[in-house]
């Protein structure tokens, strides 16, 4: 089975702008210029691979986000695959002397190869006529001379690819975030799943609420992780499975973050769900949209689950309570179609369930 990670059909790019602390020794303080280090890193995306065409690294010292722009040298530019930059993984991008004082915004620059790859086939991805003069990163902050900045661009993968409908295209459409270490921490780990001697090819998202704002990063081959940009606080650490590995998600609250350290949790150990399996089909009709659901639960605790989606029509319910489901099939009310049950669909324990093709012709 292919590594994979969880998948979602919206798309974000996560930067996250980590400034080092500072040290007070003297020999830190070593000429008149502060130091600036961009690192390029990842975090989540279900694809095979995800290769961004890095052109350019500008900062702005300005007060003027259209002016004041400028290049910085020696940038190592390239094409990158962020898939295999994850569990605290990086590429140093730039490493320069600057003159101290504030520093505004940092620009990275794309080019136009820019692809991603899913069973072994390769997409372009399309960049907004928007975003080609580079993705603007706010960072506000104060450069002192003789200190080191380190900067971690953190693209989130899972929520920066948009798949246009049934058109196959795919977009980059990136949302920043930036945090600086001076008010963040790093919270790290490694995960393991229960009654597995090695770690299988399901990869894992570890997460934590910061107000409103989802923190996330996904483990490496190894399981090892790591959480940029993490204020001071006390936090429920959130380690959420790929569905298809059939083991359940752990909390581990009181995980306190400190500025500018990085906190190591012990070994969360993921197990098996038990009284839970799949549910499977195939829209065979071409070209149509639809969504899949089911009710689960009962009476106040009955909610609907929307299933997850792969091409050609396939649709799966994961780790649903073992019993048996109706379920609800609903095109497109474009497509003048109308919506379709399947009654008694049987969940059975650690089992997937094939409900076979469903025709609409």
């Amino acid at each position: 089975m292919r590594k994979k990670i969880l998948l979602k059909f919206f798309a974000i790019i996560a930067v996250m702008a980590t400034l080092g602390s500072c040290s007070n020794n003297d020999d830190s303080r070593l000429s008149d210029s502060a130091r600036l280090k961009l690192f390029l890193t990842d975090a989540p995306g279900d694809y095979d691979a995800v290769n961004i065409d890095v052109q350019d690294v500008m900062i702005n010292t300005s007060s003027d986000e259209d002016m004041g722009w400028e290049s910085l040298p020696g940038v190592n530019a390239g094409i990158y695959d962020l898939l295999e930059l994850t569990g605290g993984l990086n590429v140093l991008l730039a490493d320069n002397e600057l003159p101290p004082g504030e520093l505004k915004q940092v620009r990275l620059v794309l080019g136009p190869q820019n692809t991603v790859v899913i069973d072994g086939e390769t997409y372009p991805l399309n960049t907004p006529s928007a975003m080609q003069s580079g993705l603007k990163i706010q960072v506000n902050e104060t450069l002192e001379a003789g200190y080191t900045y380190d900067i971690v661009l953190d693209f989130d993968v899972d929520a920066s690819i948009v798949v246009a409908g049934n058109s196959g295209k795919r977009n980059l459409k990136p949302v920043i975030r930036a945090n600086a270490i001076a008010t963040t921490g790093i919270i790290s780990g490694s995960v393991v799943f229960d009654g597995m001697e090695e770690q299988p090819d399901y990869q894992v998202m570890v997460s934590v609420m910061v107000g409103e704002e989802q923190v996330s990063a996904y483990t490496n081959e190894a399981g090892v992780f790591m959480l940029y940009g993490v204020p001071a606080g006390v936090y429920d650490l959130v380690v959420t499975p790929e569905p298809a590995s059939g083991y359940g998600e752990v909390v581990t609250g009181g995980v306190e973050v400190v500025n500018g350290e990085t906190t190591t949790v012990e070994t969360i150990v993921l197990e098996r769900l038990e009284n839970a399996g799949n549910l499977t089909g195939r829209i065979t009709t071409e070209n149509l949209e639809f969504t899949a659901t089911v009710m689960v639960g009962e009476g106040d605790d009955e909610k609907e689950v929307e299933a997850s989606y792969d091409e050609g029509g396939v649709f799966t319910f994961y780790n649903l309570p073992v019993g048996t489901y109706i379920v609800k099939i609903t095109p497109a009310e474009e497509s003048g179609y109308g919506v379709w049950y399947l009654a008694d669909a049987e969940v059975k324990d650690q089992a997937t369930t094939d409900l076979g093709d469903i025709a609409f012709d």
